[in-house]
């Protein structure tokens, strides 16, 4: 064996250990981080509890034979859901429990095809027992970042954009859009 062999071996234990460090400290650095943009978004958790409360509207809707409807509170950001068959003091009740947006998150505006937009009060989207809905865009807002979240009427899906977009439907300049 030659002395250029014992030098092409690898690396020593003191080598390994250093590395080993440096990427536990980079990764102690930069987990916290990215768990929180990726977890603690209000933006992203208020789209998706619509997303989320739209899906098992839907389904309730279909699976009872009852229409229900999703009521948005504008003025003060947040939703309930209620059947069509449902006695004022009942909505009452569930009024109180609303699913209220984090801090900072704002309903900006709300728009169905042939209204005119809206900025304040409150607004519903209808959910049918056959399985379709209220067409609506739903602008959603926390500091200088927005969302545009599309019911679609007759898909089984709810879109999100990561930007405010002006979305036309059937009627309004053409087909479905941005």
């Amino acid at each position: 064996m030659s002395i250029d062999d014992k030098n092409e071996r690898g690396y020593t234990l003191i080598e390994l250990t250093v590395v080993v460090a440096l990427i536990g400290m980079m990764l102690l650095i930069a987990v916290p981080k990215v768990r929180d943009t990726l977890l603690a978004d209000d933006l992203k958790a208020a789209a998706r509890q619509l997303v989320g409360a739209s899906r098992e509207i839907r389904v309730e809707a279909i699976r009872e034979h009852v229409d229900y409807i999703l009521h948005l509170d504008i003025s003060h950001p947040g939703f309930w859901v209620y059947s069509a068959d449902m006695t004022p003091e009942k909505m009452a009740e569930i009024r109180k429990k609303a699913a209220r947006f984090a801090n900072g998150v704002k309903i900006t505006e709300f728009s169905q095809p042939g209204e005119d937009k809206i900025h304040e009060g409150e607004v519903d989207i209808r959910f049918y027992r056959q399985g379709y809905t209220d067409p609506a865009v739903l602008h959603l807002a926390k500091d200088e970042r927005a969302f545009t979240v599309v019911f679609h009427p007759f898909l089984d899906k709810v879109s999100v954009y990561e930007s405010d977009i002006t979305f036309t439907f059937n009627g309004q300049q053409g087909a479905p859009g941005i």
